[in-house]
């Protein structure tokens, strides 16, 4: 399966029948990064993370009560 980042346009290969391949098709909302472009991403995270100034904020969900 030909995939294209989605930051850098760069066309890369998958297998067909790999997890990530199968989320692609199934969830057109989800997108490709490369790999070169997820380890940027996450090296510049970890590094704001380390400011301290960089905070993760969890989902607030409304909790149902039967």
């Amino acid at each position: 399966m030909r995939v294209k980042c989605s930051l850098c346009d760069k066309i890369d290969t998958i297998d067909s029948w790999s997890f990530e391949a199968k989320r692609l098709r199934n969830k057109p909302a989800k997108t490709y990064m490369c790999q070169t472009c997820q380890e940027r991403i996450t090296a510049r995270t970890a590094e704001r993370a380390a400011t301290g100034q960089f905070h993760l904020y969890p989902l607030f969900r409304q909790k149902r009560r039967w």
